[in-house]
């Protein structure tokens, strides 16, 4: 048979095996897990480069470095914002708002700047920053064409020092004689009881009875075997509490006996209020010191300068120095006899050989019978003396450039304070110790030797004759500091010296029921006249 031409064949079919196809879909899976496996691996490299990427770049961004390096453009933009600072308040004290505003704004662009190079964490170029270095540069320029240079700030600064210092004088001025008008007022509840007490005694057989009876123990006044305490003064409230709280605290009141002096206006109130109210059985002695003959301006200094025209302008007029001296050393109380009489014991009750002085502005806290019993030594004065390193010694209350007080007084002695004091009258007369203080008196007529009040004097007048006290016999500033709680429990007497008088609004609000509690607010006359 003949075979058909090779274009009219059939095509023969191809056969794949089937091991073929099972090999190529092996190679295909094996290539999809290596792939997949490929890009796992780079995932989990991943942050690791980032790390190390971020790691790179921040080692090229030392900020120390960076703040350091004389080219630094940062640092020449933070030079420029602290500078930029000084002359926005110059120009703010020079009223020039319109430029502080410009500054304030340019500065506002240059921290932006800084604070998008801190983020991106690269040092700032020198094309991002230059307009912003160029604007300040010219703005600064303009400050030191202003004067606005280290020179005139400094003159500046001086003459705004100056000008603060002068008002707060000026404040400082106004505040200290506000503060002494108002430690001066007569609260009107207080001038109401003096008022109603007056009334009270015109009008009360009952005090008149009392006051018959009060004769009976006239004898108790001149008993030295008894514990004599005066008080001058001419405030009725504040000598009430000092009585009360004495009687309270009192192992014996009945062995106690009150001097009281005051002047003509409060004589009768005084002697009403005492005569109405019981105190524990404490004998109570009211005077006045008009009564006293020999007190007159022949034997008394005080008395004689009031009659000089120059004391009474000095006091009483405030012109003549066109205010140069303080106000508190032109208080007219400095020349009251109830100020000055604690000078002439020994003439007020000449038969008593020893006294305990008590301010009208103490409470006492204590039985004081022991105050009695202490040795003297020979001295005058018992007191508590005030000196803490520097504070409260001679040099601090007179005049050592005058040579009566350079000769005479160490100044480095120690100082003490009147309000408690025990006073031996036998040595007081013996001494002629009111001899003394009339001499230094006498030799300050021109205020030369001391300014004010009586303490000078006193440390004039008692020194090399006093006896110091222990300290919890008499503790100070209650009325013009903070006194330590301890010293507080522990003080015998409590003195509210100081302008914060505990009757006057201005008194301190912590240490007033210290005083509070010695006043009777239930009584008729103290409700009628709303003392509270």
């Amino acid at each position: 048979m003949r075979r058909r031409a090779v274009d009219f064949r059939r095509p023969v079919r191809r056969r794949y095996s089937n091991v073929f196809l099972l090999t190529l879909c092996g190679l295909v899976i094996l290539l999809f897990i290596v792939l997949l496996s490929q890009d796992k691996q780079t995932k989990s490299r991943s942050p690791i480069s980032q790390k190390s990427f971020r790691n790179r770049v921040t080692e090229t961004l030392n900020i120390t470095e960076e703040m350091l390096s004389p080219n630094s453009i940062t640092r020449q933009l933070s030079d420029q914002i602290s500078l930029a600072k000084a002359f926005v308040v110059i120009a703010k004290e020079s009223n020039n708002l319109q430029f502080a505003w410009e500054l304030s704004a340019q500065i506002r662009n240059s921290q932006v700047l800084l604070s998008d190079a801190a983020i991106r964490r690269s040092p700032l170029s020198t094309g991002e920053s230059e307009t912003a270095i160029r604007d300040m540069a010219l703005l600064l320029y303009q400050a030191q064409q202003l004067h606005y240079d280290s020179a005139t700030m400094i003159m500046r600064l001086k003459a705004k020092i100056q000008s603060l210092e002068e008002q707060s004088n000026a404040v400082s001025e106004k505040s200290s004689k506000y503060g002494q008008i108002a430690a001066e007022e007569v609260p009107k509840s207080l001038y109401c009881l003096g008022v109603r007490l007056t009334a009270e005694w015109y009008k009360s057989s009952t005090i008149q009875r009392q006051l018959t009876e009060g004769r009976r123990i006239a004898a108790k006044l001149t008993d030295n075997n008894l514990y004599h305490f005066c008080v001058f003064s001419d405030n009725i409230l504040a000598t009430s509490v000092v009585v009360n709280s004495t009687a309270l605290n009192s192992n014996a009141p009945e062995d106690i006996v009150f001097h009281l002096v005051t002047d003509e206006v409060n004589y009768a109130p005084m002697k009403a209020w005492f005569s109405l109210n019981s105190f524990r059985g404490v004998t109570v002695e009211v005077q006045k010191f008009e009564d006293f003959s020999w007190l007159n301006a022949s034997y008394v200094p005080v008395l004689k300068q009031l009659q000089d025209s120059d004391t009474q302008n000095y006091y009483f007029s405030g012109n003549n120095d066109n205010g140069r001296t303080p106000i508190k050393y032109r208080n007219p109380k400095y020349l009251s006899m109830l100020n000055h009489l604690r000078f002439y014991i020994p003439e007020v009750f000449p038969e008593l050989k020893k006294v305990v002085f008590l301010d009208d502005d103490v409470v006492v806290q204590k039985d004081l019978s022991p105050l009695f019993s202490i040795s003297m030594n020979s001295n005058v004065n018992g007191a508590v003396e005030t000196c803490m390193e520097t504070f409260h010694r001679y040099h601090k209350y007179l005049n050592y450039s005058h040579p009566l007080i350079r000769t005479h007084f160490d100044p480095d002695a120690c100082g003490w304070a009147f309000g408690m004091n025990i006073f031996d009258l036998v040595e007081w007369r013996k001494r002629n110790v009111t001899g003394i203080y009339h001499y230094w008196q006498e030799n300050n007529v021109d205020r030369t030797l001391w300014k004010l009040g009586t303490l000078p004097p006193g440390l004039l007048t008692f020194y090399g004759l006093t006896e110091p006290l222990d300290p919890k016999w008499h503790v100070l500033g209650l009325g013009y500091t903070n006194v330590e709680p301890e010293l507080i429990e522990k003080g015998a007497v409590l003195h509210f010296n100081g302008n914060s008088k505990p009757w006057l609004k201005i008194g301190m609000e912590k240490y007033k029921p210290l005083w509070d509690k010695y006043v009777d607010y239930t009584n008729t006359l103290m409700q009628q006249c709303n003392v509270h």
